[in-house]
């Protein structure tokens, strides 16, 4: 595994992602087919069964300090105070039940009772905050209880020999360090959230002629499996009404430039982002995925929905290419766990400079998420077919990149990279997006793992691993 990793990131600002609609007017039609626009917020998604528990916990010595880490000079109960103070905070901004225990543990004793506590309430998830280096013993035991443990060990509580165990057991996060803010309490609570919310979501996946619905562990994100011809069918449904030049209009507005796509064009994409949220609306669902290449093959469809999924992606709703169930699932964790979509991209090794590429015709325009703006994009064709609208989005030079794909819903790859250009179709050949990194590995980019894997704007591959170990997924560099 690579060890160029960065910080944990946590602390994501937030605002009413309904505004990434608002300028078309579509969050309305949007909130009145179910889909919620807030997929990967901070709040809880429109198909969330209330809120997941978590069972919080200090565990001191009864008496006055004295000697051994924090020490004596250290201010408890200040920090147990400000410790509240933050928890609450979180927990209000990311939906989360907190569950306090009503005195910290002071000796084995009560560490018995909380864990029998553990077992018979089965929470969602435990926070402990350990404040004297002679408890470790009892954390450990907390965690065997069998639940995801979410460990704040400040500066001044512990060795490297206390943890080197137990910060790397699964269902375990274990954050050692000295952010007096908690912003890793607050990570730590958004991994447990994201479980909550991918676990009461489901994606409608077109492909073939088969309905059916499966549940992907450990992941356990819902998948409803439905015949490729219900998307054209819905699409003939769709008329030229308000909602759609809404659509239109704003591309044309917001775009640098357009290049092939003319008003018909722009008009079909436009009812596609129409359809998608009419068929997620009926069937249930919080995401899509489509495979269209053999419908606008076939004729059956005009236009691929490239801008579609771009729009989708940029409300923060999840919507891949080619009913790739392994893109569905990384697209997913990547919305809920960081509040960003990826760029869902067709691999390509720069054999001459040891580079990566990558390049699809959709990608989304608010790289950061849905409540940051929009990235410089040019209105094109899809380009394989060269027919209806691609969004290429121009990634801007040195950008951080993180690279994650799920291989099966029990494991990721995971790497980093960093944003040397993007290149034009033509003079190049391939798909509109497309975005060349330099990546952290491996030493021959042709031996590279993975088929769209996404590029993720940020550096996370911390957080993706750290999910990982709480809720059992495997995790390897690419």
């Amino acid at each position: 595994m690579c060890k160029q990793c960065s910080g944990l990131r946590g602390g994501f600002s937030r605002r009413d992602v309904l505004l990434t609609a608002a300028s078309t007017g579509l969050a309305g039609s949007l909130l009145r087919s179910g889909v919620s626009l807030a997929a990967g917020a901070d709040h809880p998604t429109s198909v969330s069964a209330g809120n997941p528990t978590v069972m919080a916990v200090f565990l001191r010595p009864r008496e006055k300090y004295w000697l051994g880490w924090p020490g004596t000079a250290w201010d408890v109960e200040g920090f147990v105070k400000k410790a509240k103070e933050a928890v609450a905070r979180f927990a209000g901004e990311l939906k989360v039940d907190i569950k306090w225990e009503a005195e910290p543990l002071y000796d084995d004793a009560a560490v018995d009772a909380f864990v029998n506590k553990i077992k018979q309430d089965k929470p969602q998830g435990v926070l402990v905050f350990p404040l004297h280096m002679e408890y470790w013993g009892n954390v450990g035991k907390i965690a065997k209880a069998g639940e995801p443990t979410l460990i704040f060990a400040p500066l001044g509580i512990c060795f490297t020999g206390h943890i080197q165990t137990l910060s790397r057991q699964p269902k375990v996060y274990l954050a050692s360090c000295g952010d007096f803010e908690f912003q890793p309490v607050r990570f730590a609570l958004k991994m447990v959230r994201a479980n909550h919310d991918i676990r009461h979501t489901k994606v409608a996946v077109l492909v073939g002629k088969n309905t059916g619905e499966q549940v992907l562990e450990p992941l356990g994100l819902s998948i409803r499996h439905l015949p490729r011809s219900r998307f054209p069918e819905v699409l003939k449904t769709v008329e030229l009404n308000d909602e759609v030049r809404a659509i239109v209009d704003d591309y044309k507005k917001s775009a640098a430039k357009i290049v092939e796509p003319g008003e018909e064009d722009l008009v079909n994409a436009a009812k596609n982002y129409v359809t998608a949220a009419k068929i997620m609306a009926e069937e249930g669902c919080q995401g899509i995925s489509l495979e269209c290449l053999g419908l606008v093959v076939e004729k059956i469809m005009t236009c691929p929905p490239c801008m579609a999924w771009s729009k989708l992606l940029d409300a923060g709703v999840s919507a891949t290419c080619e009913a790739d169930v392994n893109a569905v699932m990384s697209q997913e964790l990547c919305l809920k766990l960081l509040g960003k979509p990826g760029f869902v991209q067709d691999p390509v090794p720069n054999t001459v400079d040891n580079t990566f590429i990558g390049a699809h015709c959709v990608c989304a325009t608010r790289l950061n998420g849905p409540d940051k703006d929009r990235a410089k994009f040019i209105l094109r064709s899809h380009s394989e077919s060269n027919l209806g609208v691609s969004v290429q989005v121009i990634w801007p030079v040195d950008t951080e990149v993180t690279i994650m794909q799920f291989v099966g819903p029990g494991k990721m790859i995971l790497g980093q990279g960093k944003v040397l250009r993007n290149f034009d179709t033509p003079p190049a050949g391939g798909c509109r997006t497309s975005v060349e990194l330099a990546i952290d590995g491996p030493a021959d980019t042709r031996d590279t793992k993975g088929f769209h894997q996404l590029f993720i704007a940020g550096k996370h591959m911390r957080d993706f691993q750290a999910y990982g170990q709480l809720y059992g997924i495997a995790t390897e560099h690419i």
